[in-house]
C-alpha cells in the first residue's frame, strides 16, 4: 500500500475552474473520505487522482512516486464507482478474473487471488452466479472483488453505496469497514452523505465549491469546525446556526461573532420562564431512542433540540432553552469560527 501526497492541484473545465490549489497528504493505510455537497469537487478530485481527468497545475505523487502525467493503468489504483459496471454475461469468477487476465497474470496466481477475494468477501457460494442473480448488496461485493483482486497500492471509492436501500447501505458500511481493517488498504472514499463520512473515515475532507473547508477525523469536525459551512454539513440534524443579533440573551460573545451556533443534542430544556430564552414546541418527531423538537424562539429563530425518545414533551408546549457556554460555537461575517 502506499501514502499520497497532492500538491496545489487546480483542474478546469474551459473557463470553469473546478479545483483551486487543493493540497492533502493521505497516510498509508488510511481511510480517507471525501465529503461535500453536490458541485463541490469531489468526484472531480478522485477522477483527477486516478488519471481519468488531467490536472491542469500541481502535482500527485503516490508511494513517493510523481504521477501527475502517468496514465490510469500506470498509477497502481482501483476504482469501485456508483454503477457497480459488471459485465453481465459473466460470473462472478469471470468478472474477477477477466482483468487479470487481459494483463496475462499467471493462471495460478489469478486464481489464487480470486479465492482470497471471494473468502473475504463472503461470496464463495456465488462464484458460478451472473450479475443478474445477485441482490444489489452482492453486486456492489463482486465490484470490490474485482478491485481487490488488482492488489493495488490504492482503492478509490465513488459513491458505491448510492444505488443500494437503506438497509443494505448500512451493512455495506460494515462490511467496508471490516474490509478496510483486514487488507490495512489506503482508501480513499467519496460520498455526499455525511453520516457515511462519520462512520467511516479515519480522516474527513470536506469540500465546499472546488476547495479544501476542513480536514481532520470525524469529531474534530464534529467539536472544533474552523467554518459555518463545516458547522452545518458535519451533524445530522444540522448544528443550529443563526445571527448573533437574535441571540439568546446573557450569552458572552466574542466582538467579531455574527453568527452563533450550537448542535441540538447540546441544547438545554427548561421549564416555562428559566433559561436564556423562551420557545414553544411546533413540531415533534419520534425516532425510537430519540426525538426531535421544532422550536420557535421568542422574538428570534427556529432551532432544532435533540431529546431522548421518551420525552414527554408535547407540541404547543413553552419551554425554556439555554446554550451552555462550552457547547457554543461563533462564527465571524465571513462564515469562519472564532
Amino acid at each position: 500500500m502506499a501514502g499520497i501526497t497532492i500538491n496545489a492541484l487546480n483542474k478546469f473545465y474551459g473557463g470553469v475552474q473546478a479545483l483551486f490549489d487543493i493540497s492533502l497528504d493521505i497516510q498509508d493505510g488510511e481511510f480517507v473520505v471525501f465529503v461535500g455537497p453536490s458541485g463541490c469537487g469531489k468526484s472531480t478530485l478522485l477522477r483527477t487522482l486516478a488519471g481519468l481527468e488531467a490536472a491542469d497545475s500541481g502535482r500527485i505523487e503516490i508511494d513517493g512516486k510523481d504521477v501527475t502525467n502517468a496514465e490510469p493503468v500506470d498509477r497502481d489504483l482501483s476504482m469501485v464507482f456508483q454503477s457497480y459496471a459488471l459485465y453481465p454475461h459473466m460470473s462472478v469468477r469471470d468478472n474477477m478474473d477477466f482483468g487479470m487476465k487481459v494483463n496475462r497474470f499467471d493462471p495460478a496466481e489469478r486464481k489464487r487471488r480470486i479465492a482470497e477475494a471471494a473468502r473475504i468477501l463472503q461470496l464463495e457460494d456465488y462464484m458460478d452466479r451472473r450479475p443478474s442473480q445477485l441482490s444489489g448488496g452482492q453486486r456492489q461485493r463482486v465490484a470490490i472483488g474485482r478491485a481487490i483482486v488488482k492488489n493495488p497500492k490504492v482503492f478509490l471509492f465513488d459513491e458505491p453505496l448510492s444505488n443500494l436501500d437503506a438497509k443494505l447501505r448500512v451493512q455495506m458500511r460494515v462490511e467496508l469497514e471490516g474490509l478496510h481493517k483486514q487488507l490495512k488498504a489506503t482508501m480513499i472514499y467519496v460520498t455526499h452523505d455525511q453520516v457515511e463520512a462519520m462512520t467511516m473515515a479515519d480522516k474527513i475532507v470536506v469540500l465546499n465549491a472546488g476547495r479544501v473547508e476542513q480536514v481532520g477525523s470525524p469529531m474534530d469536525l464534529y467539536h472544533k469546525p474552523n467554518s459555518r459551512f463545516v458547522a452545518e454539513f458535519i451533524g445530522s440534524p444540522a448544528m443550529n446556526v443563526f445571527p448573533a443579533n437574535d441571540s439568546l440573551k446573557s450569552l458572552p460573545l466574542s466582538s467579531g461573532a455574527r453568527f452563533i451556533g450550537c448542535r441540538p443534542e447540546h441544547l438545554q430544556l427548561m421549564p416555562p420562564g428559566q433559561g436564556q430564552a423562551q420557545a414553544t414546541v411546533r413540531v415533534k418527531e419520534r425516532l425510537g431512542g430519540e426525538s426531535l423538537l421544532y422550536l420557535s424562539m421568542l422574538d428570534g429563530p427556529d432551532i432544532v433540540a435533540r431529546v431522548d425518545g421518551d420525552d414527554e414533551t408535547e407540541i404547543g408546549a413553552e419551554i425554556g432553552v439555554t446554550i451552555p457556554q462550552h457547547r457554543l460555537h461563533q462564527f465571524n461575517s465571513a462564515g469562519r469560527a472564532i
